[in-house]
């Protein structure tokens, strides 16, 4: 069934619930490899890191675009253990992982609420260029964020999920301090707004999030596929393990 915006939920305590979809942290499953892939030099005065393009599933993929070992995360800006893998993993796979040529790394949206949705259409606000620092500091900003959400208290929260959607997430955003924070990163106001009333890039992101939920059974976040096999783990230490048992050495 395709999702509307009508459907978001509209409790504010449901958009501040914990996340996440049961996985244990354990390598047992996902691509695994006897051998090791070579490394892959970037184009003359390029780096892997630096190259960055939308993909056909609507996420945005950092590195070599043929690499042999391909990293999907469903991801979600309000989930905690989003945040955790970010602060432990984007440094470490970029550097050591990406930058080889090895290794590309797709982030997805998988949309659990509106102040979710409202963050990742900002994130996604300037393009694919930036998606990845302003993904990584918005998730370093989900406890700010909180703070303002609780703060607006449920009566403001549900009238402004009542709006109309060309103006809903422009509320909303204004509420959580995002059209702010985005702008002292590079988004302008003007342009923050018009993303945030774009009601069809709204959609797609939750009907992505649908299609996700229904192709690969995603449950919670943050959910990993390695060669579009799950892993059966969130943490960096998972996730460096299967990438190392596929060639990634």
């Amino acid at each position: 069934m395709r999702k509307s915006l009508s459907l978001l939920p509209i409790s504010l305590a449901l958009a501040l619930a914990a996340c996440g979809g049961g996985a244990n942290d354990t390598a047992e499953s996902g691509a695994s490899s006897s051998g090791t892939v070579e490394a892959v030099e970037a184009p003359a005065g390029q780096k892997w890191s630096e190259t960055v393009s939308k993909t056909d599933a609507g996420g945005i993929v950092m590195g070599n675009p043929d690499a042999p070992i391909k990293l999907v995360e469903y991801m979600s800006i309000t989930c905690s253990h989003c945040k955790d893998f970010g602060e432990q993993a984007f440094a470490p796979l970029r550097d050591n992982y990406v930058e080889s040529g090895k290794v590309s790394f797709e982030v997805r949206n998988f949309v659990r609420d509106p102040l979710d949705l409202t963050a990742a259409i900002l994130s996604r606000c300037g393009g694919e260029g930036p998606f990845f620092p302003l993904t990584e500091q918005a998730l370093s900003n989900q406890g700010t964020m909180f703070e303002k959400a609780q703060s607006m208290g449920e009566a403001t929260y549900s009238d402004i999920l009542k709006s109309a959607p060309e103006t809903r997430f422009v509320r909303l955003a204004e509420q959580l301090g995002l059209i702010a924070f985005f702008q002292q990163r590079g988004i302008s106001e003007d342009q923050a707004k018009a993303c945030l009333a774009d009601t069809a890039a709204a959609e797609s992101l939750m009907n992505g999030t649908q299609k996700a939920a229904e192709e690969f059974n995603i449950e919670g976040t943050p959910t990993f596929l390695l060669n579009g096999q799950k892993i059966e783990g969130t943490n960096w230490a998972v996730v460096e393990t299967k990438l190392k048992e596929a060639g990634a050495r």
